[in-house]
């Protein structure tokens, strides 16, 4: 291989090492995930339901806001109380299936209620991309309430 030839071979290999590394930073992480999650239910308990809903709800608040990481919150009968679309805040989503069918919230109650706290795989629209990706989700209960962060896989 010539010099240009090796030149050319190395750029393209530093750039696409670079992009791969920026995209991976702008993906939140398992531990962050669960970080953020822990976070959550220690405001929750602290400054109560209402005031913790509305700072989960608040898409300016980082704290609860990073990347393609945001909190998601539900009561025991399945009403989803915080979320990162503000469509679907109120809304009952016991029987909502995700891309591949499958009773997502009803699957993170059941974990809420046996193990109090857990993950769960599912097919979620990204809020970032826009696309329906794989996610998992960090879930844990607090109270008569059950608060998630998940990954975009």
């Amino acid at each position: 291989m010539n010099k240009i030839g090796s030149l050319v071979l190395a750029f393209m290999m530093a750039f696409f090492s670079s992009t791969l590394a920026v995209a991976a930073e702008d993906k939140g992480t398992a531990d962050q995930a669960t970080a953020m999650a822990k976070k959550a239910v220690a405001h929750f308990k602290s400054v109560g339901k209402d005031k913790a809903l509305t700072d989960f709800n608040d898409a300016s608040n980082k704290a609860f806001h990073d990347r393609d990481l945001y909190v998601i919150a539900f009561d025991m009968e399945g009403t989803m109380l915080a979320s990162a679309n503000p469509k679907l805040i109120g809304k009952p989503m016991m029987d909502y299936k995700d891309g591949d069918g499958k009773l997502l919230t009803r699957e993170m109650l059941q974990i809420a209620k046996t193990k109090g706290s857990g993950w769960v795989e599912y097919r979620w629209p990204n809020p970032v991309t826009k696309a329906l990706d794989q996610k998992t989700t960090y879930i844990e209960k607090v109270d008569n309430y059950f608060l998630g962060v998940g990954i975009y896989k």
